[in-house]
């Protein structure tokens, strides 16, 4: 079953990512839709952005496990539940900081890598995310942040509004928020559950790189663990849709399961013209109810 569709008045929250993230899947939410099952629990073990999770729990009283291997990331979508009134006080100083100077601002941020209070963690990174180049999350193999300042001239740092409507909708949801490997997040997953798999994306040709969330970063062979447990999935009898790059690699490592070539713009790329002509692959284990 679904869950259950709130009232009219709380539909109006219409809550939406607060940190862009490559890969986002804002541009895809209606096609995501589409293809969505009915589900007891919904699992999402590469967050990122959230896009599909906040329109879900801006529509549904939801109980999900949503999970990523990025601590910084969960920190932030904990804090914006928990704190979003302190998260957004600081926020607001970070912009009137970077107004006066943007340069000595970020590269001072950024250099911040051991806080330990748990807001000001949250608005650093979410400070970082608005004001660095293309919005790119990239650390390096000792898992620093070293993406320089991006090329605004008057970035919007803290956006009260979305935020309070991510804290609401997070709130009143049922979800359970992990840091860790999706492996052992999606060992919970049960007959029925719905699954959605948004990985760091197959590089487009094998010279392309994977874009690095994390220090471990995410290989070739870490797709192929994961079209295996994509399977196991199946066997379980969990509904599965999986979103990545359409190539021969990926085709092939879900050979068998149906599948939908999609149109998309990248959102991150250093030329206009290199964010267009990208296809992403939606792929599924279940039938899709047609109206």
């Amino acid at each position: 079953m679904m869950p259950k569709v709130l009232d009219s008045q709380s539909l109006e929250i219409e809550a939406s990512p607060f940190v862009k993230w490559a890969g986002g899947k804002t541009q895809l939410l209606s096609e995501l839709e589409r293809h969505m099952p009915s589900f007891e629990k919904y699992f999402e073990p590469f967050l990122g952005g959230g896009a599909l999770f906040f329109r879900i729990i801006s529509k549904t009283k939801l109980t999900a496990c949503v999970s990523d291997a990025n601590a910084d990331l969960i920190n932030a979508y904990k804090v914006v539940r928990d704190d979003v009134e302190g998260l957004i006080s600081l926020l607001q100083r970070y912009e009137q900081s970077y107004r006066k100077d943007p340069h000595h601002f970020y590269y001072r941020l950024r250099s911040k890598t051991d806080i330990k209070d748990a807001v000001e963690n949250a608005a650093r990174f979410i400070a970082l995310n608005k004001t660095c180049y293309n919005g790119l999350y990239r650390v390096n193999s000792k898992g620093v942040f070293n993406v320089p300042m991006g090329r605004y001239k008057n970035p919007k740092i803290c956006d009260s509004h979305q935020l309070r409507k991510a804290s609401t909708a997070l709130g009143r949801s049922k979800t359970k928020m992990l840091v860790g490997d999706y492996k052992d997040v999606l060992k919970d997953a049960k007959s029925g559950d719905f699954v959605y798999l948004d990985p760091p994306f197959s590089p487009l040709s094998l010279t392309a790189d994977f874009t690095q969330y994390t220090n471990n970063g995410f290989d070739q062979q870490d797709q192929v663990e994961l079209a295996k447990v994509f399977r196991e999935l199946d066997r379980k009898g969990c509904k599965v849709l999986l979103s990545n790059s359409d190539t021969e690699f990926t085709r092939n490592l879900y050979s068998g399961f149906p599948f939908k070539s999609i149109p998309v713009q990248r959102a991150i790329s250093c030329k206009g013209n290199a964010r267009t002509g990208y296809r992403e692959l939606l792929v599924r284990n279940y039938e899709v109810r047609r109206p």
